[in-house]
């Protein structure tokens, strides 16, 4: 599995972000880039679908791996809030697996990692996330997939937005086949931009398009 000295990431990743600010303020009104939903969609059922990944419900251990904050915010094409969207999101835990039947991945499961969640965004379209830093996962012998996480976005009046959320500065990003098969621009909106290395916080701004 990939792995990555944590200081030199955060501080590449506050230098791209900085720059990437002014790319993406020029593109604001544009709608996320959709991707595929992937293999790995949730299956089983869980009670536990809330806004903190790193612990489950009835258990009293914690997730392996770093710790990140997803700051978001769910808005229009005219940078106009939207509140009460609907945010599903799911990941790998660190080591790489998804907790999912079809995962033939021999990394291990987590059994304190939650890997699903749904919430509402809130007041000015905001939602928050506590989870870990996905671990990347060989598609095959010639594809790495960084680490990303998958995000679904609902709401009334929009169309339904399925995408992927990918972390900066990471140097799988310029092999990944799916990101580097969207245009630079769109790379931009599909990367997070990092907000503070303590606690290690990215933000996330999703664009909905209408129906």
């Amino acid at each position: 599995m990939y792995s990555f000295n944590r200081r030199r990431f955060v501080k590449a990743s506050i230098v791209s972000s900085f720059l990437a600010l002014f790319s993406k303020d020029s593109l604001a009104g544009t709608v996320t880039p959709p991707e595929i939903e992937g293999p790995f969609y949730p299956l089983t059922p869980q009670k536990d679908m809330d806004f903190d990944l790193t612990s489950v419900i009835g258990r009293e251990g914690t997730a392996q791996g770093q710790v990140v904050f997803i700051e978001g915010q769910v808005v229009d094409q005219n940078s106009n809030p939207v509140e009460d969207a609907t945010v599903d999101i799911w990941q790998a835990n660190a080591a790489g697996r998804y907790r999912h039947p079809h995962d033939t991945n021999p990394a291990p499961l987590d059994p304190d990692f939650q890997g699903w969640a749904i919430v509402q965004s809130g007041k000015q379209g905001k939602f928050k996330f506590k989870t870990i830093v996905p671990g990347a996962y060989p598609v095959n012998k010639d594809w790495t997939r960084p680490p990303h996480i998958h995000f679904k976005v609902s709401k009334r009046g929009y169309s339904e937005l399925t995408t992927q959320m990918y972390f900066p500065a990471n140097e799988l990003n310029s092999t990944d086949i799916l990101l580097q098969a969207k245009s630079k621009n769109e790379q931009q909106l599909m990367i997070a931009r990092t907000v503070s290395e303590s606690p290690f916080t990215l933000e996330y701004i999703i664009t909905l398009g209408s129906a």
